[in-house]
């Protein structure tokens, strides 16, 4: 886990992950009306923009295990 929603404590909360050399998203599902491009088996999913920056600092900073 590289960053996850402070807000959450220890409870399930919207989170981003390095898994197998890519950046993994778990969040809130939504619908996927008005956005280009989603194929079969993709799914579209909310994440705050502070939770996305840390995520990418810690990866940045090498700080993921």
């Amino acid at each position: 886990m590289l960053a996850k929603e402070g807000s959450c404590g220890d409870d399930a909360c919207p989170s981003v992950y390095l898994h197998n050399g890519a950046l993994t998203v778990q969040a809130q599902e939504v619908g996927t009306d008005g956005l280009a491009n989603v194929v079969s088996g993709e799914r579209a999913v909310t994440i705050s923009i502070d939770v996305v920056r840390r995520a990418l600092a810690a990866y940045d900073a090498g700080g993921y295990s």
